[in-house]
């Protein structure tokens, strides 16, 4: 049986999702467009280090155990000097929205910084995972063994926060791939999604508004 891709769909998903909308949010801080008090200064900055600390991992977790994965099953077939060099790359973007985001709600300069920086971030990543998934995933799902794929998913599921992930999950997933979600998982998933929602919802909310 071929890897099922559909957890990492959805965390590319996710990662370019909020990447975006954070943008936009601090983008339309910096010019003015919107105002923010201290409360939600400080939830798009614990927001936006999570999220970077997740695309860390993610990528770690590709150079680390998906690569190895890739170049024993498929060898020839790819090239994945490009891919890591992306993931270079986005380190110091990452490192540079979470130096800002430490710095709120006191630094009026810093949304501004994540502003610019959380635009290229939106921009590379969207490029970056476009072309990931255009090259590795037909090769992951023709050559990498069911089991050795498990592996990885486990290994990118370690780094993750339940609390975070799950109710974005529950956000970006498809209607056919959540109850492809809840098959797989049973019914704690579908417990857990109702437990965190609006808890999400809320903080969604206060952080992005109407965007």
């Amino acid at each position: 049986m071929a890897p099922n891709l559909l957890g990492f769909r959805i965390a590319h998903r996710m990662m370019r999702g909020d990447s975006r909308r954070l943008a936009a949010v601090t983008g339309a801080l910096a010019r003015g467009e919107q105002r923010a008090d201290a409360a939600r200064l400080r939830a798009i900055g614990e927001f936006a280090t999570k999220h970077c600390a997740g695309i860390h991992h993610h990528h770690q977790a590709e150079d680390d155990v998906l690569w190895p994965v890739i170049v024993r099953s498929a060898g020839a077939e790819v090239d994945l000097s490009d891919l890591t060099d992306d993931h270079k790359a986005l380190d110091p973007l990452l490192e540079e929205i979470t130096a800002a985001a430490a710095e709120l709600p006191g630094s009026p300069s810093a949304v501004r910084r994540m502003a610019a920086s959380l635009a290229t971030l939106a921009d590379l990543l969207d490029e970056h995972i476009e072309e990931e998934e255009r090259l590795l995933f037909p090769v992951i799902e023709k050559y990498v063994p069911e089991e050795e794929w498990e592996r990885v998913e486990t290994e990118v599921r370690k780094g993750g926060q339940a609390s975070f992930d799950l109710p974005r999950i529950g956000q970006y997933a498809l209607p056919e791939e959540l109850a492809a979600l809840r098959r797989m998982a049973g019914p704690v998933l579908t417990v857990m999604l109702a437990l965190m929602g609006p808890g999400h919802r809320r903080r969604q909310k206060l952080i992005f508004g109407d965007l």
